[in-house]
């Protein structure tokens, strides 16, 4: 048994004295939104492994938090959501609004900031090595917000898959590559801690849409010109998986790491 199904089956052991049994009981936790959760679908290994049909829809995703990140049935494009709109940024570099889609894999959390700084000049490295400073602990998961002015955003996105789907690591070498100047928006995502690899992205994994709500995508890169940055402690952890499909008979690789270094910043 590899080390990343051992992990999963100890967390969902670890949740399982926390949900009923009851009917009744299982659908007020699914629809009650609290702040503090990270609602989670699927696992970034999933992904990795080109699991890419959407079994969560969007509206359903939204009643579990207004601020988060992911993709799109048949892997088609990068997810924005933000203050509880759902954005599709699709391989055109255009960001639209949707509802009636479904996702194979997304995180959200109701966002409400525990501190906030004020930056500026500072390119991407700087920024995340100062901002993982000022975190509490190292083993808390933190929902990120930046909005204000970027001198540099690079972002990418991917085209909607076809079966049999490639995966993840090889998708993204056909990936469609924006470059945007003296640009104003907001940097929505999250900071993982190392022991979560497998069910999600460790450090940070951050999208990106701009102000007038109509591009973004997958941040590659950036550089601060001035921006207002927050940070969200996100204690508690909720995660769905698919219930039917590739998912189940699938044997998860333990040498993920340097793939999935591929696709964040490839």
């Amino acid at each position: 048994m590899n080390r990343f199904v051992k992990f999963l089956i100890v967390i969902m052991v670890l949740f399982s004295g926390c949900i009923s049994t009851n009917d009744n009981s299982v659908s007020e936790i699914k629809s009650e939104q609290v702040s503090d959760v990270l609602y989670q679908v699927s696992t970034i290994n999933a992904l990795m492994e080109s699991i890419y049909d959407g079994f969560v829809p969007v509206d359903e995703l939204v009643t579990h938090g207004d601020f988060g990140i992911g993709t799109f049935d048949k892997l088609d494009g990068e997810m924005v959501v933000l203050d509880g709109i759902c954005y599709q940024v699709k391989a055109d570099g255009v960001a639209y609004r949707v509802e009636n889609v479904t996702t194979p894999f997304a995180t959200v959390t109701s966002f409400e900031n525990d501190e906030t700084y004020y930056l500026d000049n500072m390119n991407i490295s700087e920024f995340e090595s100062y901002f993982e400073s000022k975190f509490p602990s190292k083993n808390m998961v933190y929902a990120v917000k930046l909005t204000g002015n970027f001198s540099k955003m690079k972002t990418r996105s991917v085209p909607s898959q076809e079966k049999p789907y490639e995966k993840l690591v090889d998708v993204v070498k056909n990936q469609s590559v924006f470059e945007f100047e003296n640009v104003s928006g907001t940097v929505v995502g999250f900071w993982v801690p190392e022991f979560m690899s497998g069910l999600n992205v460790p450090l940070y994994h951050l999208h990106f849409i701009t102000d007038d709500r109509l591009a973004g995508g997958h941040i590659l890169d950036f550089e601060i010109d001035s921006v207002e940055a927050s940070f969200d402690t996100t204690p508690e952890f909720y995660m769905v998986l698919p219930t039917s499909g590739e998912f189940y008979s699938m044997e998860f690789s333990d040498n993920l790491e340097n793939d999935l270094k591929a696709v964040e910043k490839q």
